[in-house]
């Protein structure tokens, strides 16, 4: 990948929760992991209070409030299902496309930073024709850290050739906060996302996709 310019700007996503809204997804596939083992379904509420940690704690708190024992079969049962179903219902948030075009044209790379595993992320992306927009993909199982580990940011952004004085993350969940800012750069909490308001913790907040593009470039200008 080539270098890009000393003076790119970078804006760095968490991908479920603020490019897209995969809860749906996500939502059936623990569902069917549970029907496996004769356990009643989830509400999409309680599967969207799970998200954030990727899927090893996902199914951990899926488990633990059903009052069943680990099971080392459940996760790759689980990453298996997923990958085949990953965007039956799964879509981009509402004008999220209108402003990572307007990010594009005004010159910012963009890259992705996840604890979705890879292969998922990158199944998701391109099944949903996003690949070519991004620079780099960080997922949960790139590097030997994930977030809330601002190494995993960090990596994902040398991934992408960007400098983290002209980089801002970007997430719905404390770990994306906590990461960015222990990565040294500026933060975006997306308030249309999966985290509670109290995850926003001081951080400046857009309460839709298409406010991203104007609280870049208020933050990080030209």
């Amino acid at each position: 990948m080539a270098k890009l310019p000393a003076m790119q700007r970078t804006v760095i996503f968490d991908l479920d929760g603020t490019l897209v809204d995969s809860r749906p997804d996500i939502h059936a596939a623990l569902n069917r992991l549970m029907a496996a083992r004769g356990q009643p379904p989830f509400t999409l509420e309680e599967v969207t209070r799970f998200i954030g940690d990727g899927v090893a704690m996902l199914i951990q708190r899926g488990f633990a409030a059903r009052g069943l024992a680990p099971d080392p079969t459940a996760l790759p049962a689980f990453i298996a299902d997923y990958e085949a179903n990953a965007v039956v219902d799964t879509r981009l948030f509402p004008g999220m496309a209108e402003a990572l075009d307007r990010l594009q044209a005004a010159g910012w790379a963009m890259a992705i930073c996840t604890n979705k595993p890879e292969r998922a992320a990158r199944l998701l992306l391109e099944a949903l024709g996003l690949s070519g927009r991004f620079v780099a993909l960080g997922g949960g199982d790139s590097f030997p850290v994930r977030k809330p580990d601002p190494a995993h940011v960090l990596a994902t952004l040398q991934a992408a050739g960007g400098d983290a004085a002209r980089a801002v993350m970007v997430g719905d969940h404390h770990n994306d906060i906590a990461a960015g800012r222990g990565a040294g750069l500026p933060v975006v909490y997306c308030g249309y996302g999966y985290g509670l308001p109290e995850m926003a913790d001081g951080a400046p907040v857009v309460r839709a996709a298409g406010e991203l593009p104007e609280m870049l470039e208020k933050i990080l200008g030209k």
